[in-house]
């Protein structure tokens, strides 16, 4: 028999439980049991209560996380459905779902002549994370210091690819605190789509004029207790795509004093590959100032894994990272802990958002 990839099943709307211009969140009947369910209103169109539907069931089939959820891949109520908006680009090319787009670079783009005139970043400073929960403490703290700083967010396709799915996203754009989404590679749903993280970077600098621009995956990090076996590894490459076009590349370390998995406490094993191993170039790392026993296990990882040698490394003290949080009402958490159950997570976000401030 051949391997399977996707598992389906037919179910009924029993209700509509939330719902915006991008996302219905669903109860479905399968079987006889409910289970809530994504309706994504651009993909598989309007959905109302006695809809017969299929939902990909896989991720709640394996028990994921992040993942875990039913979505909606077909609504027998909508039959046919048209293609609406411009552009040629596809996006999740060559399966069932590919959507087109209208990428800034193709040549029915307004900005297609800026993005083919672009010389160099000049410096532009871009912050590199490798989690989507880096985004919204590290561009809190940016807006709390400096209120008329212009922060863009590029999205990359390491984790969830509609920015629909991202609540973060939503949040931060309501409140003023980020002013415009790319979506580059196979992510979708930005405000601007891009092919590649170097055209997404010179969207954001040059055509949007951002001040700051933070790079990071959408929800849902995909990992496999491997040296290299994880989808933020991304952040070495990125790191080094920002050197590539001059600009100012800011590292975002991972760190964490309550991960029960050894490889993430302290410096994440993932940040000390990504920046020992997999960036070529020179970067700057800012660090959290935390206790004297935490700051000197940091200070070892720092040491054994060289990256003083490698990379510009500074120390700032993120502490007031919960002030800015509150400052701007944010319920923030990371692998499902909270502020006070990872203190030094977002500490260590306060820290390069404060840091930020000496490369402007």
């Amino acid at each position: 028999m051949s391997n399977t990839m996707l598992s389906y099943k037919l179910g009924k709307v029993k209700k509509i439980l939330k719902k915006d211009k991008a996302i219905t969140l669903i109860e479905v009947e399968i079987n006889k049991q409910n289970y809530k369910a994504i309706n994504y209103n651009s993909l598989s169109g309007a959905v109302s209560p006695g809809d017969l539907i299929v939902v990909n069931t896989t991720a709640i089939d394996l028990g994921l996380g992040t993942g875990g959820s039913h979505f909606v891949i077909y609504n027998y109520n909508n039959k046919t459905q048209t293609l609406n908006g411009e552009g040629h680009i596809m996006k999740l090319r060559y399966t069932p779902f590919q959507v087109k787009c209208l990428a800034v670079e193709e040549q029915n783009s307004p900005y297609h002549k800026k993005i083919k005139q672009f010389k160099n970043l000049n410096g532009a400073v871009i912050v590199v994370g490798s989690l989507h929960s880096m985004l919204s403490p590290v561009a809190a703290m940016i807006k709390w210091l400096n209120p008329k700083i212009k922060i863009n967010y590029i999205m990359t396709d390491g984790g969830a690819l509609p920015i629909q799915l991202s609540e973060t996203v939503r949040v931060l754009k309501e409140k003023n605190i980020i002013e415009n989404t790319i979506t580059i590679g196979h992510a979708f749903g930005g405000d601007y789509e891009c092919i590649n993280i170097y055209t997404g970077l010179i969207m954001s600098k040059e055509v949007l004029k951002s001040d700051i621009t933070i790079v990071a995956m959408g929800p849902g990090i995909v990992g496999s207790a491997t040296k290299y076996g994880f989808s933020g590894i991304e952040q070495g490459y990125i790191l080094d795509a920002v050197n590539t076009l001059k600009g100012t590349s800011i590292a975002i370390p991972r760190i964490s004093f309550s991960d029960n998995r050894e490889r993430h406490v302290g410096i994440s094993h993932h940040s000390i590959t990504n920046l020992s191993e997999i960036t070529n170039t020179k970067s700057n790392i800012i660090f959290p100032i935390l206790s004297e026993y935490k700051l000197s296990i940091i200070k070892k990882q720092i040491q054994n894994s060289k990256l003083y040698k490698k990379h510009n490394v500074y120390y700032e003290n993120g502490s007031d990272i919960y002030k800015a949080l509150n400052y701007f009402g944010l319920k923030v958490s990371t692998m499902g802990r909270s502020y006070h159950q990872d203190k030094e997570f977002f500490e260590a976000l306060g820290a390069v958002g404060k840091g930020i401030f000496k490369f402007l």
